[in-house]
């Protein structure tokens, strides 16, 4: 009876289809192999993210190297030069000084002082004149008082005057001569005390000024001249003193108190010094 009733139990589960012919049905059916693709693929696809994730991670933990860039200066534009200045004027015997200033100004011939219209500048005879500045010889000649002489015109009516001198350099009027050209030499003629130059230096109207505001020095505009302060003229006479007397002047005795001029008139001399 137990015998029948197992038998009879364990029938159905013998006569069953095999577990494993029923997982092979199931995965060769279509349906099985579009599931498994895709769980596949859903794997694939999460070990991917998984590996860039981590190597994102790495990355972050290390440091870079830095690209050099080429950082290249920008270059300043350079100004421009600037204008050459507007008036230039050398002295005429460069390195020599200036003994007699420009001023009122007494001699020991005469009975008042004057105005000493340049100034004078000892050199020895045969020394070359330098014109102060670009101009044009209007002038050359010989003088009683002052010599032989050169006068020369510059811009803007400025004229420079070359006196007592030894000999020209032979330019005739209405040449062209360059700043610092020679225009002459150095000498002992007209009234003169010894081997020097007289120099003067006038504006367009005629009215001498002090050549040693000028002389080695330039200037941007004609704004910046000196022509009020070198026109201006001291109250102060300055006594001068002599090496020697001129052709013309002569001492009456050996204390030089009493002179004799040109035409016979006498004067009283005056001992003085510089002041």
């Amino acid at each position: 009876m137990e015998a029948r009733l197992r038998r009879a139990f364990l029938r159905p589960i013998l006569e069953e289809e095999p577990l494993a012919s029923r997982v092979l049905t199931v995965a060769t059916s279509p349906y099985a192999r579009l599931a498994f693709a895709g769980v596949a693929g859903a794997v694939v696809v999460w070990g991917v993210v998984n590996a860039v994730t981590a190597v994102g991670a790495m990355n972050r933990g290390i440091e870079r190297p830095v690209v050099a860039t080429a950082t290249v200066a920008a270059a300043k534009p350079v100004p421009p030069p600037p204008p050459p200045p507007a008036f230039v004027f050398d002295a005429p015997l460069p390195g020599r000084v200036v003994n007699s200033p420009f001023g009122l100004r007494q001699m020991p011939w005469e009975e008042n002082g004057r105005l000493h219209e340049g100034v004078d500048i000892a050199a020895p005879a045969g020394a070359p004149v330098h014109v102060a500045t670009d101009g044009v010889v209007v002038r050359s000649g010989t003088s009683s008082t002052y010599g032989r002489f050169v006068e020369v015109a510059h811009k803007d009516g400025f004229r420079t005057f070359y006196a007592h001198l030894g000999r020209d350099a032979g330019l005739k009027s209405g040449t062209f001569v360059r700043r610092g050209a020679t225009v002459a030499y150095v000498g002992d003629s007209g009234r003169s005390t010894g081997s020097h130059l007289h120099f003067e230096l006038r504006n367009k109207g005629g009215l001498p000024l002090n050549p040693v505001l000028f002389m080695g020095k330039s200037f941007a505009e004609a704004d910046d001249l000196p022509l009020k302060a070198a026109a201006k003229v001291g109250s102060k006479v300055r006594l001068a003193q002599v090496s020697r007397w001129p052709d013309g002047v002569k001492a009456r005795d050996a204390e030089g108190q009493v002179t004799r001029v040109k035409g016979g008139r006498v004067r009283v001399r005056i001992n003085v010094i510089d002041g």
